[in-house]
């Protein structure tokens, strides 16, 4: 009964092992892909679409390039301040399940893909550059559309959970 047991919580943690490591590939892939590109360098980057363009920047700072420091020693603090951030979300990953664990699956995913580039190279690429004529989004990579988009499943879990609560409170 216990074997039982203990090969189906090895089988479940390879699966969520799988998962976060095909999130992890699909993003170094999408970053070498962009970085080995010539086009990418130019002043304009590589037009895909009338509203899409991938345009190589290095990111030091985090989430869009906001806190970016010259500083190596406060560049390390973030980093530092990231893994352990990560480490939290890969607890919680484990005391939850089902589609809340999928969508820590993918923050986590997403994240180790941007810590594995600020070790490595000491900045993120981004690449995907969204605008309408000339309003340009943040520049972002595959594994920020994977963070943000399992906090947007986590809050919606939550204020759907909240709702049904409520509504069977009623």
């Amino acid at each position: 009964m216990r074997d039982t047991i203990v090969n189906k919580m090895s089988k479940k943690y390879l699966a969520d092992f799988f998962i976060i490591f095909l999130i992890f590939l699909i993003d170094r892939s999408s970053k070498l892909l962009i970085i080995n590109s010539p086009e990418t360098y130019a002043h304009y980057g590589l037009s895909v679409t009338s509203f899409l363009n991938f345009n190589l920047i290095w990111n030091e700072g985090i989430a869009f390039g906001l806190f970016s420091f010259d500083e190596k020693l406060y560049y390390n603090f973030l980093t530092i301040f990231i893994i352990l951030i990560t480490i939290i979300i890969i607890w919680l990953m484990y005391k939850s399940n089902g589609f809340e664990r999928f969508s820590f699956m993918m923050i986590v995913g997403g994240s180790l893909g941007n810590i594995y580039d600020r070790v490595f190279y000491s900045a993120v690429p981004d690449f995907i550059d969204i605008h309408v004529n000339n309003f340009h989004w943040f520049i972002f990579n595959v594994a920020d559309i994977f963070i943000t988009l399992g906090v947007i499943c986590l809050i919606s879990i939550e204020i759907f959970s909240k709702k049904r609560l409520k509504n069977e409170n009623n």
